[in-house]
């Protein structure tokens, strides 16, 4: 289950980023590599099955994560913020991209070769320690995407993803905590595992219970208390 998401995050890199894990000495070092640009909403930051040795640095802005289906579907594997490092792993594999990055607004990254990145590794090497434990985060969070698939209903798994997004990337605003990172109703349902039909009514009935509204491409959360309590629902007693 998703920490409670009671406050945005106020540090200056986010939790569990790649930057929030290293020492100021190392972090400055990462920061000051490679080419600094500012990319604009919409923009394709890594394609999937590209070729390609460079990562990409966020230091400002957010991303969404994407992998396509052979029937031409889209699904949402993660959101990326600034602090994250992405394409690292074709980068140090050799391998092609496995997923699409996208910009969801205005970003200022750091695009570095791998013939940057592989010094800065050997000079810090508690860096390539952080770098191994951030992997390791994200497939324990993608093994739990697998267990609630198949252990809770769409209703709590519609939730959870919900206060996670609140968690790491909401804005607190008169009317509740704002979740703009402009994901469409598809990308959505394909991160909580469910049909499309399902998401809809999932978040009709959640508008309807004053939980949360939506409109374009955003989420606000109007009942915090009350997403919580659907989070903890217990597959066990069924409540």
């Amino acid at each position: 289950m998703p920490p409670r998401p009671d406050l945005p995050p106020t540090a200056d890199w986010p939790h569990g980023t790649l930057l929030s894990r290293l020492d100021p000495d190392a972090r400055a070092e990462l920061l000051g590599l490679g080419v600094r640009r500012r990319v604009a909403a919409g923009q394709i930051l890594l394609h999937e099955g590209a070729e390609g040795s460079h990562l990409v640095l966020l230091r400002q802005g957010l991303t969404k994560v994407t992998a396509s289906h052979p029937d031409g579907r889209s699904t949402l594997l993660a959101i990326r913020f600034r602090g994250d490092l992405v394409g690292e792993m074709s980068a140090l594999n050799g391998r092609p991209r496995s997923a699409t990055v996208t910009t969801c607004g205005p970003a200022v990254v750091n695009i570095i070769q791998l013939h940057q990145f592989k010094p800065f590794l050997r000079n810090h090497p508690e860096a390539a320690f952080e770098m191994t434990a951030m992997v390791a985060d994200r497939l324990r969070w993608s093994n739990q995407r697998r267990i609630e698939f198949t252990s809770y209903p769409a209703r709590v798994r519609v939730a959870r993803i919900i206060a996670e997004l609140a968690r790491s990337h909401g804005r607190r605003t008169p009317d509740g905590i704002v979740i703009d990172i402009h994901l469409t109703q598809p990308e959505l349902a394909t991160a909580c595992g469910a049909a499309d039909t399902t998401i809809e009514k999932t978040l009709r009935q959640l508008r309807a219970d004053g939980v949360v509204d939506t409109d374009y491409r955003r989420i606000t959360i109007r009942d915090l208390g009350q997403l919580w309590e659907i989070c903890r629902f217990d597959p066990i007693d069924g409540r």
